[in-house]
């Protein structure tokens, strides 16, 4: 059986081991792939993948695993995982693509730069984990190993979702925020999403290194998980060799909170990093 999302993209799987992946595939042109972050769904791109294929883009979107459409059969979860399985699936799609990343999914997409630059012909990073936090201690770790432990996972998320969302709220919210925690009250779900939060970001700080591909960094000016976004976006992008762009009353998911601002910003990237769209909109995504 295959699931059809609104904008008639189709739900497939993607076997790898331990179980399968998730993704949908839409428009056609240079590859995209989205990845989004720990404890969110791939609808998270519902704006930006449509925008983006009529800009002349092929485009794909991916669970992680353990979330959404995606098994939560697992064995291992987390940054160095879903490098993985973006490897896995580019090898499967035949392309080397630009990856958009968002959160925790930005850190798998510098990991699979660094491992397989052959496959990775760019970077976005949004709102992006790509190293340890300088405030983590092992006490609040501790904390929030215990408050994303399986009995109350799903709602302490629901209740620290919306304090991500700083700035603007897209019009569907309360529909979508829905939409995630019923997904993770499933039966092993809540486990797999519990066993996601316990990752770190050393291995992608490690690879920063090794990144020679064009990167652009994309942080919402209001997001919450850094204490200074823009100083956060601008080391990164410094030690990337990239370039930032703010995005205006966003916190940590600028994707579906400012999409047009997003698309544009990504669009402009794809131009002048030599990525340019095939279809009919490549030209005039202002519009």
């Amino acid at each position: 059986m295959t699931n059809r999302d609104s904008a008639g993209a189709v739900t497939q799987h993607l076997a790898v081991p331990g179980g399968n992946v998730a993704f949908d595939e839409r428009g056609s042109g240079p590859l995209i792939l989205l990845v989004p972050g720990m404890g969110d769904l791939r609808s998270t791109y519902r704006f930006l993948a449509p925008a983006l294929a009529a800009a002349g883009y092929r485009v794909v979107s991916t669970e992680l695993r353990g979330h959404g459409d995606s098994d939560a059969s697992f064995p291992s979860y987390g940054d160095e995982a879903t490098a993985s399985d973006i490897a896995a699936l580019l090898r499967q799609l035949d392309a080397p693509a630009v990856v958009v990343g968002n959160s925790m999914g930005a850190g798998a997409a510098v990991i699979a730069a660094a491992e397989m630059p052959e496959l990775v012909a760019g970077l976005v990073l949004v709102g992006p984990f790509v190293r340890e936090p300088a405030s983590a201690n092992p006490l609040m770790k501790l904390v929030m190993r215990i408050l994303m432990a399986r009995p109350w996972a799903a709602g302490v998320w629901e209740a620290y979702l919306p304090k991500l969302y700083a700035g603007a709220k897209p019009s569907d919210f309360a529909e979508y925020q829905d939409a995630v925690i019923a997904a993770m009250k499933r039966p092993g779900y809540a486990r797999a999403f519990s066993l996601t939060t316990r990752t770190d970001h050393v291995k992608a700080e490690e690879s920063l290194a090794a990144i020679t591909t064009p990167t652009l960094v994309v942080m919402g000016d209001n997001d919450p998980d850094f204490p200074d976004p823009k100083a956060e976006a601008g080391w990164i992008s410094a030690t990337l060799g990239g370039a930032t762009v703010m995005i205006e009353d966003a916190g940590h998911y600028p994707q579906s909170q400012q999409p047009e601002q997003t698309a544009t910003a990504i669009l402009d990237f794809l131009s002048a990093s030599g990525h340019r769209g095939s279809g009919r909109g490549a030209e005039g995504h202002r519009a």
